[in-house]
């Protein structure tokens, strides 16, 4: 039996005696370790929880009416021009064939003090040029005629917008496609784009496209054109145009993702090492060439702001802006060349035409959410009040607590 009882040693006692002292972890002393910190514990009574929320209430109801407020003094009006090529077409300039544009298809969120104004029913005419000889701006080949009026004077600064429906910029692949290093001028070769976030689109036979990517290639370019007053009141013209200026219509600080061209030190040797997305052939049937090269993307604000990829599948993006002249009332004329589908994904364009005010443009959601906190800490207030008073609760009555019944 002295085989299986063998007599520990004292190097093995040494060991339990180590792994003894090792385990135990007792905590200093002091009164952070022992949770001996002082702390607030606030005990909430009628007396604190009811004011509270009165104060709470009646604070949050005039900062919702000020915002509200702030709100009516924007006008907005949109005018949804997405049918207009499936009317039939006119055949000149002179000649045209309008419609009305449908109810559903157009909106004036006028200000409070416009609100008793009646405008006419806007109309639209579909032009097609497309076997006009004369016409030789291939982006205005197809064109919508919209005529619309303004009920009442618009003071500046007076914003245009483009706005899509059901066109999901946010999409994960869509939002990755792009090479920032080539936005930059930087050289980047065909293979490395091949293999990089601009697949499918980072090549075409072979040479690099210029700016490749998803994002870049669906550009929207439906074109605007000077709005034109067609009854001015206080000129001697028959017609006053309302310039809008592209300038300053990006977020600061845009510009420097962009280079002014991709040709130079450090980029692409020349412009046959490139080819425009394939969505830009009509703007550059003959690839880009010395008399028709790559847009300066440094100066293009309307491309920086499209490479700002929009959140949610409805959105607006800036197109133009006057921060100097009021857009008068009367009646307007706007062409528009058609170049964008959107009917082919059941989607909608408009363009729309907007004030501002300190609060921004317009938007009612903010106030009226506020206005709805209001209402709720105050009813609350209120029944909690009226339970107080009619059956109020001694403090400290454990009766009700589970293990005291």
């Amino acid at each position: 039996m002295t085989l299986f009882s063998r007599k520990k040693s004292s190097s093995d006692d040494a060991d339990v005696v180590k792994k003894e002292k090792g385990g135990w972890r007792k905590p200093a002393n002091t009164a952070f370790k022992q949770q001996r910190l002082k702390a607030w514990q606030p005990i909430l009574t009628p007396k604190t929880v009811l004011p509270t929320l009165f104060i709470i209430g009646i604070l949050f109801a005039p900062i919702g009416g000020l915002l509200i407020w702030g709100s009516s003094l924007v006008t907005e009006i949109t005018f949804d021009y997405t049918e207009c090529e499936n009317l039939t077409p006119s055949s000149a300039n002179d000649s045209l064939t309008f419609s009305d544009i449908p109810q559903n298809k157009f909106s004036y969120r006028l200000r409070a003090s416009d609100k008793n104004t009646n405008p006419t029913t806007p109309r639209y005419a579909f032009l097609d040029n497309s076997a006009n000889a004369s016409v030789t701006d291939i982006l205005s080949k197809r064109q919508c005629v919209v005529e619309f009026d303004i009920p009442a004077d618009l003071d500046h600064t007076v914003l245009f917008y483009y706005k899509l429906t059901n066109f999901y910029q946010n999409h994960r692949r869509y939002v990755k496609s792009l090479n920032s290093d080539q936005l930059k001028g930087k050289f980047v070769s065909a293979s490395t784009l091949d293999s990089s976030d601009c697949k499918p689109l980072g090549t075409l036979d072979g040479k690099p496209i210029y700016p490749c990517g998803l994002i870049a290639n669906s550009f929207f370019n439906d074109t605007f054109s000077t709005p034109i007053l067609l009854n001015p009141t206080n000129s001697s013209e028959s017609s006053q145009p309302y310039v809008f200026s592209s300038d300053g219509i990006a977020w600061p600080g845009e510009a420097k993702k962009y280079a002014t061209t991709p040709i130079g030190p450090g980029g692409y040797g020349n412009l046959s090492d490139i080819v425009p997305p394939p969505n830009w052939r009509s703007r550059f049937p003959d690839n880009y060439t010395e008399a028709n090269p790559p847009p300066d993307l440094r100066a293009d604000e309307h491309f920086q702001n499209w490479m700002r990829t929009a959140g949610l599948p409805t959105f607006t993006k800036l197109h133009g802006r006057n921060d100097t002249d009021k857009m008068l009332q009367g009646t307007y004329r706007i062409i528009i060349g058609l170049n964008y589908p959107v009917l082919p994904y059941k989607g909608t364009k408009s363009f729309v035409i907007s004030t501002v005010s300190w609060i921004g443009g317009k938007n009612p959601f903010l106030g009226w959410a506020y206005v709805a906190a209001a209402s709720v800490f105050v009813l609350l207030a209120i029944l909690g009040t009226a339970r107080h008073l009619i059956k109020p609760r001694r403090l400290g009555d454990m009766s009700l607590l589970s293990w005291n019944r």
